[in-house]
């Protein structure tokens, strides 16, 4: 007995289309033996992108470098946060604090202006700012 089954597919045809789907669509896939950390991250990342990082002015980045401060991750993203919420508070000169560090921010331009560590601030007296953020 002779029967076609034009209207089914073999296994073999469903496999064929199956892989050429998959080949065609493995650009959007993410690559195995990442972790869910890393996938985060990387589905996050044009969403960080749009939000504008402080800069850093000359001035300040050598005050960095000369009294050997260094930022971690989580202190940068806690400083652009509080620099983020004094603009929003209409702060046009900020002092930021993230622990023991100072940061003097012009949120017009998103532009550290100065920093220093805390303990090195004469008396703790901080000018030329019209508002403080703690974070």
């Amino acid at each position: 007995m002779n029967v076609k089954n034009s209207q089914f597919l073999s296994i073999e045809q469903l496999q064929d289309q199956y892989l050429k789907q998959q080949k065609a669509n493995s650009g959007s896939r993410v690559p195995q033996g990442m972790s869910f950390e890393e996938i985060l991250q990387k589905q996050q990342a044009p969403a960080r992108q749009a939000v504008e990082n402080v800069r850093f002015s000359k001035h300040a980045a050598n005050r960095l470098n000369d009294r050997n401060i260094e930022l971690t991750d989580r202190q940068l993203e806690r400083l652009n946060d509080g620099t983020k919420k004094a603009g929003e508070k209409g702060i046009r000169d900020s002092l930021v604090l993230v622990d023991q560090l100072a940061f003097i921010v012009n949120t017009k331009s998103n532009t550290v202006i100065t920093a220093m560590d805390q303990t090195e601030a004469d008396e703790n007296i901080y000018t030329n700012i019209d508002g403080a953020v703690i974070i």
